[in-house]
């Protein structure tokens, strides 16, 4: 990716993770060089991404991540078609490793529509409410 690629996509991450849900935290965390990146591009601007991590970097299983909708661009279905892409992609790129997310607890039910099932408790991650999810792997 080029690094204008990637400062559109820290900026998006920014305004919506830091900014928008007034969150502190570090979102450079060190996997992005091993992740692969989906992004959705409309009129020349990122309006969707989402980061997804090969097993072992983050969990066990491959990760998804850093999901993300620009404000102006909700409501469309773009991060349903999102994560259908990146789930493709895990299963494609690392068969049989599963996927792993930390998910805002408020959209559980979202994901597991999607098809990842909930693990253990819901825990604080940087002030915000999460749910652990596993989406099992395709025989």
């Amino acid at each position: 990716m080029s690094a204008n690629d990637l400062l559109d996509i820290l900026c998006l991450r920014q305004a919506v993770f830091v900014l928008e849900q007034e969150c502190l935290y570090p979102d450079i965390d060190g996997l992005d060089p091993p992740g692969l990146h989906l992004t959705g591009v409309a009129d020349g601007s990122l309006v969707a991404y989402l980061r997804a991590v090969p097993p072992g970097h983050r969990y066990p299983a491959a990760a998804i991540g850093r999901v993300v909708v620009h404000p102006e661009w909700r409501g469309q279905g773009l991060g349903e078609a999102l994560m259908r892409r990146g789930i493709a992609l895990c299963q494609q790129c690392w068969p049989g490793a599963g996927i792993t997310i930390s998910a805002q607890s408020a959209l559980t039910n979202w994901y597991h529509a999607l098809g990842f099932r909930a693990e253990g408790p819901v825990y604080d991650e940087d002030g915000i409410p999460h749910q652990k999810m596993h989406y099992d792997p395709v025989e």
